[in-house]
């Protein structure tokens, strides 16, 4: 990914950072982003998709959407709150991310080469600024026996683990803090 320059001289922004999770990899992410975009000196909320509802976009200067995926869909909440607040989004700088453990594929980890992020931005009004796909976490022991066995079968036809006592984060936290750093790079819009 191609970090933009820094802003020179830019004034401390008020940052949403919004996720949608299932087991919680995402919100561990959207902590790691949170960690950057405050180290760059920014002010940030940090809120569950759940919690959205009572928020009021245009009181941020910036917005990072990051949702995970099951089954290869995000979560429908995810798409009516993009399609809720569509212009709001667009007129500021804005970010979504979108985690999964298909991303471990080097050409799968990307929001070109990622099928379900492909689909899903494609599928949007909105065009955010930056966007970016994250390798997730296969967490076996926490996951309810359908799940556990659905995932094994999904990882033992796509060759990954499927050890079901196995927990294996994918996540390359570089490029999670490069993202953040992009993303506070990004240009303010008028």
């Amino acid at each position: 990914m191609k970090v933009p320059p820094a802003m020179v001289g830019s004034q401390p922004q008020r940052v949403l950072l919004l996720y949608s999770t299932i087991n919680g990899h995402t919100l561990h992410i959207c902590e790691r982003l949170e960690q950057v975009i405050q180290g760059l000196g920014h002010k940030t909320t940090l809120k569950a998709m759940a919690q959205a509802q009572q928020l009021e976009v245009a009181q941020f200067d910036r917005v990072v959407i990051g949702a995970s995926i099951r089954y290869g869909h995000h979560r429908p909440n995810v798409k009516a709150f993009i399609d809720q607040h569509c212009s709001a989004l667009q007129s500021r700088p804005s970010a979504f991310f979108s985690v999964n453990v298909v991303a471990r594929k080097p050409h799968k980890a990307t929001p070109q080469g990622n099928p379900y992020a492909r689909k899903f931005l494609q599928s949007l009004a909105w065009q955010p600024d930056l966007a970016a796909v994250f390798a997730g976490k296969l967490d076996y022991p926490s996951y309810d026996f359908f799940d556990r066995q659905m995932i094994r079968l999904i990882m033992w036809v796509t060759h990954g683990p499927t050890d079901p006592s196995a927990v294996v984060e994918f996540t390359d936290w570089a490029q999670v803090e490069t993202f953040g750093r992009a993303f506070c790079a990004l240009p303010s819009k008028p």
